[in-house]
């Protein structure tokens, strides 16, 4: 049974019930908005409100049980569940649930790439198991608990964990307890929280303080994680991937372009619908966990074959007049815009044009390192650049008098001259960090 109830939150909170303690914890949901008749109510407190402020409008809605930090009226027929912190309690569960079964746990960390290496690794996964993978980027302290708590009849589970400052990625590992660990690269992301790339190691590492298996997957190639091999001794079952270097998984033969990469590894030739090298350490991940789970070869080929990638995440559109957008807009930072950029750079037919924006939560290094997608940019043989926000202005101070270039503050702005400059023999890189709002860039595109 992979049941919990409403009465085994007794187990680790000081709760108060009203009503029926017998009833099945399931379909847990934390957003009003979204709720559906039958689902458990958490009400999480935020920086500026508390979801146990709107329990009576789940109520309305349907929800059959409403965990809270504070009492307004109780409600003939539904349970409620006082507890002081919701959002321990709701870890709580999670790891209550997690307990429940014993299937593998795959859990995925890095700098970039995780959510289309959970999505990929996930495709390979359900191809010998039904498989529960986690939904868009719920990958945080909320997210993470939630997609542990919707486990049903599952048979493996593909988790995504991110972070942005030290100590977040621990508690994560502890409710989930992985049997294998992924950690896709080391690179700048948060550097401004963390201080360091020694740091950011550091952070990564804490994916393994609650692993209850000892494999963990790493990507040779990078600079930091290669380190590992002598940080944790014997203790653990490091599998590494690379491209460049010696490891136990390394990919050969490469032919790649914009859209599609092809190569092999293990004299198994592997196709992966998605250009770029990024996206073949993805696959190569993908393949691993395959691998070690016994995953028929040639399942584990389709299931590289076959992945798509999530909405905004290099996703090609076409324009009503003929311009071919990547939309690549959900989020950046340096090493992921490093690689979108090396992506375009493949174009031969079209011209290449690019429209950025800041790269965020990079602190002290962030003009350098916008500086540093400056030089890309030029080594990268790019067209014409457009870049859009605050820091994104020390690219275009690189880029001066070598590549054309225009800098806006605010995303439209930028209408009216892409009106004017782009066309149909051009192929636009759309990128920069979510609150930049370059989506809205992509819409008008598609729109007008």
């Amino acid at each position: 049974m992979h049941e919990i109830y409403v009465r085994d939150i007794k187990k680790f909170c000081d709760a108060t019930i009203l009503g029926n303690e017998s009833i099945l914890l399931d379909n847990f949901s934390i957003d009003t908005r979204t709720i559906n008749k039958g689902d458990v109510y958490v009400g999480i407190k935020g920086e500026n409100s508390n979801g146990s402020d709107y329990y009576l409008v789940a109520i309305n809605k349907g929800a059959k049980v409403c965990i809270i930090d504070k009492l307004v009226d109780k409600v003939d027929g539904v349970t409620i569940v006082i507890v002081k912190d919701t959002l321990e309690c709701l870890q709580k569960l999670a790891m209550l649930k997690r307990d429940l079964y014993d299937i593998p746990v795959i859990a995925i960390t890095g700098s970039s790439g995780k959510t289309s290496t959970k999505d990929i690794v996930g495709n390979v996964v359900s191809k010998k198991y039904k498989t529960l993978i986690t939904k868009g980027n719920l990958n945080n302290h909320i997210g993470v608990p939630l997609t542990i708590l919707s486990l049903s009849d599952h048979e493996a589970l593909v988790v995504e964990m991110g972070m942005n400052h030290l100590g977040e990625l621990s508690v994560l590992s502890k409710i989930a307890k992985p049997t294998i660990s992924i950690i896709t690269n080391v690179g700048t992301a948060h550097i401004g929280n963390l201080g360091s790339r020694e740091n950011i190691l550091k952070a990564k590492l804490e994916i393994l303080d609650g692993m209850i298996g000892n494999t963990l997957i790493i990507n040779e190639d990078n600079d930091m994680l290669k380190k590992v091999h002598t940080m944790l001794d014997n203790k653990y079952n490091i599998k590494s991937i690379s491209v460049y270097s010696d490891s136990d998984y390394k990919a050969y033969n490469i032919k790649s372009d914009v859209f599609s990469s092809l190569f092999s590894v293990e004299d198994n030739e592997i196709k992966i619908n998605v250009g770029g090298e990024v996206f073949i350490y993805n696959a190569l991940v993908a393949y691993t966990i395959g691998r070690l789970l016994n995953i028929n070869i040639d399942d584990i080929k389709d299931g590289i074959k076959n992945f798509t990638l999530s909405n905004n995440r290099l996703e090609k559109k076409i324009t009503k007049n003929n311009i071919t957008i990547i939309d690549d807009t959900y989020n950046a930072n340096y090493d992921s815009m490093k690689s979108s950029i090396e992506i375009l750079s493949k174009v031969n037919d079209k011209r290449k044009v690019v429209i950025l924006g800041d790269m965020l939560e990079l602190g002290d290094y962030s003009i350098k390192l916008h500086e540093d997608i400056g030089k890309l940019l030029i080594d990268n043989n790019i067209d014409l650049v457009v870049t859009v926000g605050d820091y994104s202005k020390s690219i275009n101070n690189i880029i001066n008098g070598i590549i054309p270039n225009y800098h806006f503050d605010k995303e439209s702005d930028s209408y009216k001259l892409l009106d004017n400059i782009l066309d149909s023999n051009d192929i636009v890189l759309v990128k920069g960090s979510h609150s930049i709002k370059l989506n809205n860039i992509v819409d008008y595109l598609m729109n007008k």
